[in-house]
């Protein structure tokens, strides 16, 4: 079995008196999607920023792949190919979609914002910016800026954005949040290209049943912060106590 690209040990988060993630252990491999699910509150985003490092856990320790990241800040963690896309867009809006690309294309090269740059490597890095827009099917409104982008549109650029980072651990918050039915296949769609890299390991938030079966090779359910259910999608959802808890739907909702 391949070594975890991502691993939590007893991962432990309290405000106050509340755990909000409560001791998770789980580890999750390359080439595997998991979806984590649970009611409102479970803890499904504060795990994430857990992991992504958006927030420091009270107790518990993070690795990716045999290294120790708990103490490493977001901008680190990004380095050592953890990307994160947000529940809510995180775009600069004045720029077009192909500036937005390109700027993560150079962050991932290492060059930022730097001026004195050679003029073939300026041109790489267009024309890598341009290849991430194309895969995205955002080549129309490649040079419209950010802010005029419909909702959907706006999360097909923090997709390409993402994938410029080149991570191999992709964690996405409710990817389809906000956007209309007809809007939120093209989402998934590029999730799924992802997917057939057997080399990238995909963490999805979601709480859309049928997301969950489009993609899931894995489920894992947190319920008051701890983790109560973790395996294939079908034996998880047959789980009584899921059944019971997950988002307090019926059991042939869940089936």
């Amino acid at each position: 079995m391949s070594t975890p690209s991502i691993r939590t040990e007893n991962l432990t988060i309290r405000f106050g008196g509340h755990a909000a993630v409560d001791n998770v252990t789980c580890a999750f491999r390359p080439g595997e999607l998991t979806v984590i699910v649970g009611p409102n509150g479970a803890g499904k985003t504060t795990w994430f920023n857990l992991v992504s490092g958006q927030l420091k856990p009270t107790e518990g320790r993070i690795f990716k792949g045999e290294t120790e990241i708990t103490a490493l800040s977001p901008s680190a963690r990004a380095r050592l190919g953890i990307g994160r896309a947000f529940q809510l867009t995180n775009l600069f809006p004045k720029l077009s979609v192909l500036e937005n690309v390109r700027l993560a294309v150079q962050a991932r090269a290492g060059q930022g914002g730097r001026i004195l740059t050679r003029a073939s490597a300026l041109t790489e890095i267009r024309d890598k910016a341009q290849s991430f827009v194309d895969a995205t099917r955002l080549s129309a409104v490649a040079r419209f800026p950010a802010a005029a982008l419909p909702h959907g549109d706006q999360r097909k650029l923090e997709v390409a954005m993402l994938a410029a980072m080149e991570p191999d651990v992709f964690m996405f918050d409710e990817p389809t949040a906000g956007m209309s039915a007809d809007e939120a296949p093209a989402i998934l769609e590029l999730i799924a290209e992802i997917k057939k890299d057997t080399g990238k390991t995909i963490l999805l938030v979601e709480h859309k049943m049928d997301v969950v079966r489009a993609l899931a090779d894995r489920i894992v359910v947190l319920h008051n912060g701890a983790l109560i259910a973790d395996g294939k999608p079908a034996e998880v959802m047959a789980l009584p106590i899921v059944r019971d808890i997950y988002l307090g739907i019926g059991a042939e909702e869940v089936a």
